[in-house]
């Protein structure tokens, strides 16, 4: 099995909001998105991708206040976004929150973490139109919409669809033009960080330092404005 870093995470009280914090901190313009219509959320993404981490991006993520939801369909939005606490905590400056590892079979890797005591989530099917075409893709979504382990612990994602044969032929770094902005390295701290790194090494996830301490994930990246570190601070 094999797992990598697939994008980062960055939740804003709305997406200008993102857009502004990501001019002033990062020194660019995040690209387009899209909308999530089972979840009322929408986006922002740019390619973040670097040798170490090549098919890195970063979301800008928020609630689209103008997402139309059934009563019957309503869900818990992933990434612990209807958390009034996380709602709170990015309601002044948005902010890293969680990170999604791309794996070339989900359900496997779902599998793995169950038998170490911890419910990723279902195995979701969700699509949204690219410019490129149709992005499709399955991802871990627990019921509850919880991230886990303050957000250290990953969501899973399998891009293309159950049976394509290309499963990274649509992946949005196929759509994103270089931005300017590089992931250097991704550190996580957590209390329990023994069992995260049990968790990582059993679904092949390498690369990021693990460390046992105060809830956190530290994302360092090479951007026109010099070198940031942004943080989650175990929100």
């Amino acid at each position: 099995m094999k797992t990598q870093i697939d994008h980062l995470v960055v939740m804003a009280s709305t997406l200008d909001a993102g857009v502004q914090w990501c001019e002033e901190t990062l020194g660019i313009t995040p690209g387009p998105g899209g909308e999530h219509e089972k979840y009322g959320t929408h986006n922002r993404l740019f390619k973040i991708a670097s040798p170490k981490f090549p098919l890195a991006y970063f979301e800008i993520i928020a609630i689209n206040p103008q997402a139309v939801i059934p009563k019957r369909s309503q869900v818990p939005r992933w990434f612990d976004m209807d958390d009034k606490a996380l709602q709170k905590a990015v309601a002044d400056r948005p902010q890293l929150i969680h990170f999604v590892t791309s794996t070339d079979d989900v359900k496997a890797a779902r599998h793995v973490l169950r038998t170490q005591g911890i419910e990723r989530g279902q195995v979701v099917h969700a699509s949204r139109k690219s410019g490129k075409g149709t992005l499709n893709w399955q991802i871990t979504v627990r019921e509850d919409g919880e991230r886990l382990f303050n957000g250290t612990l990953p969501t899973l994602i399998q891009w293309g669809k159950p049976d394509a044969t290309e499963p990274l032929r649509l992946h949005p770094r196929n759509s994103l033009p270089r931005s300017g902005v590089t992931l250097q390295s991704l550190t996580v701290s957590h209390p329990s960080g023994a069992k995260l790194q049990a968790a990582y090494e059993s679904i092949g996830l390498a690369d990021i330092a693990v460390e046992t301490g105060p809830a956190n994930i530290m994302a360092t990246l090479q951007t026109p404005k010099g070198m940031v570190q942004l943080q989650s601070w175990g929100i």
